[in-house]
């Protein structure tokens, strides 16, 4: 059984989920979908689960690599599948949680995830062609995911190109994108919060994480060393400019709740679009929900 819980960053999503979880006896374990709760290290401003809450909840899919290590969807999309499977096997039932939209995509739709192929982005980019030129060529190899991107998109033909040629088949092929929504394969519960409520909520919880020490923690990451992914984590980054460039701190932390903010809205739409979420506005109907759909049909996954 398996059901999901979405929304933007603030609602109080991690808190319900965990409640749910540690009031089922052990029953209910949490997936957490999340691209900067991977990294070791990255705690506070993470809101990542802390060893209290996982001595009383299994968590999965944290710590997953190193701050100085990449990490791709493809490779989360792995780590989530063997997760869950785990979960399955035991007897349980997964509760997947978190706000990282493509990451929850890619699990919650098993999406055809097209690999990385850098040796033929190196070809590609050696030539020095420009982009009309390139998307000539991606309209010969496929003219199907051509006509659905501008000629004038750069990143976005090489990226084609790169996977037809990589992969030896059409970048088209990878399914119907994004912006298609199909029968739902796990139910998705949605917690919804007013715009104005998020916004003091974000300012009073990073206030509260510089106060436990968000900033040494972002000054350890940078000595260890960040890849270009994880320093590019709300609240990270804006931290990382005081320290390497000694911009006021006091304008750093502004930035950071500024740009978590804007995080949240980006969330709120990329969640609204997905007509298969079930909103609520109170955690306690949200967690009725949940519960419901993993001791109902609907909690089975459907593949």
């Amino acid at each position: 059984m398996a059901v999901a819980l979405v929304g933007a960053t603030a609602t109080g999503k991690s808190a319900l989920a965990h409640e749910l979880a540690r009031a089922s006896g052990g029953q209910i374990e949490i997936l957490c979908v999340d691209s900067m709760t991977v990294y070791r290290g990255m705690d506070i401003g993470t809101a990542k689960a802390t060893a209290q809450q996982r001595a009383e909840v299994e968590y999965h899919l944290l710590d997953l690599i190193d701050p100085d290590e990449e990490f791709t969807v493809a490779q989360f999309q792995r780590e989530a599948r063997d997760a869950a499977e785990g979960v399955w096997a035991l007897g349980g039932s997964v509760l997947y949680v978190g706000g990282t939209g493509l990451y929850g995509r890619a699990v919650l739709d098993d999406l055809d995830i097209p690999g990385q192929f850098p040796e033929v982005v190196a070809e590609i980019e050696s030539r020095g062609a420009d982009v009309a030129e390139l998307y000539q060529e991606l309209t010969r190899l496929d003219p199907e995911a051509a006509a659905k991107m501008e000629a004038t998109n750069r990143r976005r033909v090489v990226r084609a190109l790169e996977v037809t040629r990589g992969s030896g088949r059409p970048f088209s092929s990878y399914g119907q994108g994004l912006r298609h929504y199909g029968a739902p394969r796990v139910m998705q519960v949605g917690l919804n919060c007013d715009v104005g409520v998020l916004d003091v909520r974000i300012a009073r919880r990073f206030e509260a994480w510089m106060e436990q020490g968000l900033l040494e923690e972002v000054a350890e990451l940078k000595e260890r060393g960040m890849s270009r992914t994880a320093r590019q984590a709300v609240g990270y980054r804006e931290l990382l400019r005081h320290l390497e460039e000694g911009v006021d701190l006091g304008t750093c932390v502004s930035d950071a709740i500024t740009q978590s903010r804007r995080l949240a809205r980006r969330q709120r739409s990329w969640f609204r679009r997905d007509p298969r979420v079930e909103w609520f506005d109170e955690p306690s109907q949200a967690a009725q929900r949940l519960g419901e759909i993993l001791t109902s049909p609907d909690g089975f996954v459907r593949d």
